[in-house]
């Protein structure tokens, strides 16, 4: 049994994965984000400090949200993100289309040429065939 205390309230839990909080603060946390899902819905446009103001959620955790990919917004909105790579504006994410396109590309030619070449040699005509035991 894995037992810690939770980064939030303090209260020992059985800690099993995922972030070191307890069931009821993950529950509190999903409630807010479900909070904060909809106050974007119905808001269109709003910046994050607004969000944050308005459903009382500190403004760190939206944009954790919006970089685990878990909110994404209009493309009209003010909840804008930046690229970790080249810094373009993105909706969610920690990277633009053009990014993670070009990582794929980089860690595919990494793996292609880390890989052994093996040669495929064509039995030569005089070469000795299988046979047969006579019983």
């Amino acid at each position: 049994m894995n037992i810690k205390n939770c980064r939030n309230c303090g209260k020992m839990f059985n800690y099993i994965t995922g972030p070191i909080v307890c069931p009821n603060c993950r529950e509190a946390v999903e409630a807010k984000f479900q909070e904060v899902k909809q106050y974007i819905r119905d808001h269109k446009g709003v910046g994050i400090a607004e969000v944050s103001e308005a459903c009382s959620v500190d403004a760190a955790q939206i944009r954790q949200w919006l970089r685990d990919d878990r909110l994404e917004v209009t493309e009209d909105s003010a909840l804008m993100l930046n690229c970790e790579g080249c810094g373009a504006p993105i909706r969610s994410g920690r990277f633009c289309d053009r990014c993670k396109t070009n990582m794929a590309n980089t860690f595919g030619s990494i793996l292609n040429a880390n890989k052994p070449k093996t040669e495929f040699k064509r039995p030569e005509k005089d070469s000795p065939k299988m046979r047969f035991l006579d019983q």
